[in-house]
């Protein structure tokens, strides 16, 4: 629904383009798209793709008319060989809401190329990392690398009674993080699970937080980290907006 009532982290989006230098591509790992190996959309007009139901029906009318790049694609495929992952590029599927809705705020121009990279959530944070970390070398050519996710979800208590207050065990995992992330200590951010405090109840399962060690492998420990945007919504989402950049 941030598609159509971003709010205030809509402002945040926008504000961040605003800040960055702007990118000749944009390549994006979302939590929407899970595949058994590494696979990117390589067409050259890929369409938005509602991967919902029962949402309103002004918001399946929306549309991000971005370019595609095969060539980025291509690239990002043999920065992965190199690394021994094996890839493969998709000409069908669109991208998805993950990429989009944050996009049409960014950019809403949808003027840059955009290619989208899939998870393999069965893989875990370190393969995750490494991806990032395979494919950061396309950010010297000002391709802006995008790890789309969300700091906690756990939908199962989105509209549970916390008096209209954060819930306490996402304000603690959320200070976990971020404490993690500013000490650089990517190590134990990819042992979440079995160091954060409320991780299993913040992320019942991963597929919502590996954006985030793509974008850390992408910045990788040299990368000065900032955190942009903290907000809590509905009491357990935290939707965190960090920017990891190379000096």
């Amino acid at each position: 629904m941030h598609a159509l009532d971003p709010g205030a982290v809509g402002a945040a989006w926008r504000g961040l383009a605003a800040a960055l230098p702007r990118p000749k591509a944009i390549l994006v790992a979302s939590a929407h798209w899970d595949t058994q190996s590494p696979m990117l959309t390589a067409m050259p007009n890929p369409d938005t793709f509602h991967d919902f139901y029962g949402f309103p029906e002004p918001l399946y009318r929306l549309r991000y008319p971005a370019p595609g790049s095969a060539e980025l694609a291509r690239q990002a495929s043999l920065l992965l060989a190199d690394e021994g992952i094996p890839t493969a590029l998709e000409n069908r599927r669109g991208l998805d809401h993950g990429v989009w809705s944050i996009l049409l705020h960014m950019y809403p121009q949808a003027n840059i190329p955009v290619v989208q990279v899939s998870l393999q959530t069965e893989l875990g944070p370190a393969h995750h990392y490494r991806l990032g970390q395979a494919l950061a070398p396309l950010a010297a050519d000002q391709v802006l690398l995008i790890g789309s996710g969300q700091m906690t979800h756990n939908l199962r208590e989105w509209g549970r009674n916390f008096d209209g207050q954060p819930a306490p065990y996402v304000v603690e995992f959320q200070a976990w993080v971020h404490e993690r992330i500013v000490a650089r200590e990517h190590h134990a951010l990819m042992n979440y699970r079995d160091s954060a405090p409320h991780a299993v109840r913040a992320h019942p399962s991963d597929e919502h937080f590996l954006p985030l060690f793509f974008a850390l492998g992408a910045g990788g420990n040299g990368a000065e980290p900032m955190r942009t945007y903290d907000a809590i919504e509905g009491s357990v989402l935290a939707m965190d907006v960090y920017t990891f950049t190379r000096n």
